[in-house]
């Protein structure tokens, strides 16, 4: 790959009047061509030197997707700042704090989000940058040193406060040339309308650009929306969470009236899939090619991969190992075959964790290892099959219950749509599985029928003591399901 500046990884073989950039949701849908975003960016990154920023300091960007959010992730870049998207969902002390462990110089925020930062904290308004902050003129973008940071990516902090994953331009100029390899046809259009704080969907952003393609972006993810802009704008590819095309998939009226028809890939990711949910796009996307990806923001998104004899995948495997990335199983400190810890090893695996020299030492391995914190199973073939989280892991009689397995399981009765199982405290066996379940739309299903359908096809220990019925699952800021939310209310329900 020739650049040398992942801000710069933008496709300069395409035709300059070709569409880049579709950005709807903020009125009128407003289109931008390659030549917009070479202008814009170089700009952008001008405007930053002329303000006073220096090579290596930090840019933070506090807003919903929009153009601006893209130029303006492209041009810190180039300019050689880093880049810190922040997730705008966290409570306003935890943007502070995010915005502050990063030392940032400036941040970029929309209006409504303004307010959320303390009042000694540079900012300007994402409406009024492009109008204050941009110089035009041409510009040569930073030729990044070797492990040079181009972004920091704060984890969601479910666990405690966020951890800034510091990642290098030639991290994930190499995550650009696997996907380019091989090539997506020049000017698909693909759909994003995951947060572009989330490495799921910067990374297709990226990708997209890097290929000639089109981004159809929106400004956040709602169900109507999506399907909408997925018709009108005649995409090729949607990439999403499993919740989002759940969530869209029950909109059975506007996926009714809407026009699918050039949907061809549909790429889905960031957390695990269920067999029913994979039946159900097939029915809606008869035509597309089904995805299933799996990747870290500590170690990008290349993982998996086809099987080098062409055996196919079932419907539940992630693939086997990429052939460029290196991958094992632990458990209790031993590398085993079987069922274990996912550790890889490849060149998108981040610098480490900003200001925690601790965390690093505990998330990489002496060996260069990123230790994922995801259980994984391989079969015999080398087809890789997601267990569950091991913090999400807990102890019920002695028993070890992944909640995802669970999931699955329960997704499978004719009446489920989604399901959550979470673990409530429980004074003789330590913990005790209760689940959140959202019917099929026209369903008619009980407490007992999902208990029992759940004793009917897996140990009696899995078994939801309680169930809840729900409209809808409640979402965290990366559009995966909010399990801490649900925990709490669990309790509070008991």
């Amino acid at each position: 790959m020739a650049a040398a500046n992942l801000g710069g990884a933008v496709a300069s073989w395409v035709d300059p009047a070709a569409t880049a950039l579709i950005d709807i949701g903020h009125g009128a849908p407003r289109s931008f061509c390659y030549a917009d975003i070479e202008r814009l960016s170089n700009a952008f990154a001008r405007g930053l030197l002329r303000r006073g920023l220096r090579r290596g300091e930090r840019v933070a960007i506090l807003a919903a997707n929009s153009a601006e959010y893209l130029i303006a992730f492209l041009g810190t870049m180039r300019a050689g700042v880093v880049s810190v998207p922040v997730n705008y969902k966290l409570p306003a002390e935890t943007v502070n704090f995010v915005v502050e462990d990063a030392d940032a110089r400036l941040v970029l925020c929309d209006a409504i989000r303004h307010p959320s930062l303390r009042p000694d904290i540079p900012r300007i308004v994402m409406e009024d940058a492009f109008t204050s902050l941009l110089d035009d003129g041409s510009f040569n973008a930073v030729q990044a040193d070797a492990g040079e940071p181009a972004m920091f990516l704060y984890t969601s902090g479910s666990t405690g406060r966020p951890k800034g994953v510091v990642l290098s331009h030639q991290s994930h100029l190499w995550v650009l040339e696997q996907r380019g390899n091989p090539a997506p046809p020049p000017g698909q259009r693909v759909l994003v309308a995951a947060p572009l704080y989330h490495m799921n969907a910067l990374s297709v952003c990226q990708s997209t650009l890097n290929s000639g393609g089109t981004i159809v972006l929106l400004p956040s993810f709602a169900a109507a929306a999506y399907i909408d802009a997925a018709s009108r704008h005649r995409v090729h590819a949607l990439t999403a969470v499993p919740t989002m095309i759940a969530m869209t998939l029950r909109e059975h009226a506007a996926m009714a009236s809407a026009d699918l028809s050039t949907v061809q890939s549909l790429r889905v990711g960031s957390a695990p899939l269920s067999e029913q949910l994979i039946e159900q796009m097939r029915q809606a996307f008869p035509l597309a090619r089904i995805v299933h990806g799996y990747g870290t923001t500590e170690a990008g998104p290349i993982v998996f991969g086809p099987h080098p004899e062409g055996l196919e995948r079932t419907p539940l495997s992630l693939g086997v190992a990429h052939p460029s990335v290196e991958l094992r199983l632990c458990r209790d400190g031993v590398v085993v075959t079987d069922e274990g810890v996912l550790e890889m090893r490849c060149p998108a695996v981040m610098n480490g964790y900003h200001k925690l020299p601790d965390a690093t030492r505990k998330a990489l391995t002496v060996d260069g290892f990123y230790i994922t914190g995801d259980v994984f199973r391989r079969d015999a073939d080398g087809f890789f099959f997601f267990v569950g989280r091991a913090d999400d892991m807990f102890v019920c009689g002695g028993e070890n219950i992944y909640p995802g397995e669970v999931e699955k399981m329960l997704e499978r009765h004719p009446g489920v749509h989604q399901a959550c199982v979470v673990p409530l405290p429980d004074e003789l066996k330590a913990h005790k599985p209760v689940a959140f379940v959202v019917p099929r739309m026209g369903a008619t299903v009980s407490e007992d029928a999902i208990r029992q359908f759940a004793l009917a096809n897996a140990p009696a220990y899995q078994h939801p003591r309680r169930v809840w019925f729900l409209d809808e699952l409640p979402l965290a800021g990366t559009n995966k399901i909010d399990r801490k939310r649900l925990a709490m209310q669990a309790a509070m329900q008991a």
